[in-house]
């Protein structure tokens, strides 16, 4: 039978039963409460902002703060993306900072904890239904451990998660309508469905961007970037960039990339409640898109049957030929500028001002590449 070659001895029983009731109540429960007793403004304003504060609190909170360190926080911040996180039932601070910093480690490889070598099922969600618990303890966490608020949330964070994210909204649900119908649809749409969207968002992070779009910086991993996630995921969509530059707040670095964590962080900044904002350089990005584009466009040449003209062939070799020349003139001036003498300090500022301004120029280079890339 096909249910013996499940590995029942390594299933996660408490996890699977979780992941996989709150998505059968969401398939079956709320469809059934509201063919009973319908639906109003409430319960869809009441899902919509337990998603965005779960949703938010674990890619602002989670990821961007406790994760990759990317800014500094005020208790205030912590304490919410502490309590609200909880209530995404993605454990604490310390455990998913642990598995996410193991999977920047060790991505695509074996002791990545979501490696998107082993199927897309199992990146997406596998690796939870099947994951024991470990007595070791976590890794690659000792900074997050002095932190007394981590510490707290994560010896108490199923209650908090219950308290949070299911008994929080049943009282809304209740003080709005002031009986027990109030109540389940507050626990059945600010809880349950939420809870289901906020997760699947997550875990796509995983799988999806790990499978389709685009690496515009990169193709040391899987990472890819996707508009259409990032939608869904207030700007996680944009992981090649992450992975590439982990350290930086922003996912969606473009101004018009939609990215609501970084401009909730960067607005937080104004008022005080954030500051420490880190931000690579933008040579260093646009020297990226450079090296990347030409590595892409030299597999493309060598794979494609199109015959170019000479005059494109000697007019694309040129436009490499530039691109790697500054890119070697960028490293030898951070190299200068990095050794400058006090006194010369100025002058080397000067110059690397005039080599940023030749950067943003080669941007039309990577045009012309993308333009030959479409031909071939």
């Amino acid at each position: 039978m096909i249910f013996n070659r499940i590995p029942t001895d390594r299933v996660n029983w408490v996890t699977s039963s979780f992941l996989i009731g709150t998505f059968v109540l969401a398939l079956t429960a709320v469809p059934a409460y509201i063919w009973a007793f319908g639906i109003n403004w409430f319960q869809v304003i009441l899902f919509v902002v337990m998603f965005y504060a779960t949703g938010m609190s674990i890619t602002l909170g989670y990821h961007r703060l406790f994760s990759h360190m990317t800014f500094k926080a005020k208790w205030p911040v912590k304490l919410f993306t502490l309590l609200f996180g909880a209530a995404a039932f993605e454990n604490s601070v310390l455990m998913w900072a642990s598995e996410h910093r193991a999977h920047h480690k060790h991505v695509d490889h074996e002791d990545d904890p979501y490696a998107i070598s082993k199927g897309f099922f199992f990146a997406h969600i596998g690796w939870l239904l099947f994951k024991l618990d470990s007595d070791e303890g976590y890794e690659g966490v000792a900074d997050l451990q002095k932190d007394k608020l981590v510490v707290w949330q994560d010896r108490y964070v199923q209650w908090i998660a219950v308290a949070v994210g299911f008994v929080f909204p049943a009282l809304l649900g209740y003080a709005y309508r002031h009986d027990w119908v109030g109540a389940l649809g507050g626990f059945l749409f600010g809880g349950v469905a939420r809870v289901v969207a906020v997760q699947h968002c997550t875990f796509f992070i995983n799988s999806a961007c790990h499978t389709f779009g685009n690496q515009p910086y990169s193709e040391r991993c899987s990472a890819r970037d996707s508009f259409f996630m990032a939608l869904f995921t207030f700007g996680e969509g944009y992981h090649n960039y992450h992975h590439e530059f982990q350290h930086d707040y922003r996912n969606g670095v473009k101004p018009w990339q939609w990215d609501p964590t970084k401009w909730a962080i960067w607005g937080m900044q104004k008022v005080g409640l954030t500051g420490g904002l880190r931000r690579v350089p933008t040579e260093k990005i646009i020297l990226a898109q450079i090296a990347q584009a030409q590595r892409q466009l030299e597999l493309k040449l060598a794979s494609s049957q199109v015959t170019l003209s000479e005059s494109t062939r000697t007019l694309l070799q040129a436009s490499q030929d530039y691109l790697t020349e500054l890119n070697n003139r960028w490293a030898a001036k951070r190299r200068e500028y990095v050794k400058s003498t006090e006194e010369a300090l100025e002058n080397s500022r000067e110059a690397m001002g005039e080599l940023r301004e030749e950067l943003k120029m080669a941007l039309a280079h990577l045009k012309f590449v993308k333009t030959i890339e479409a031909v071939l």
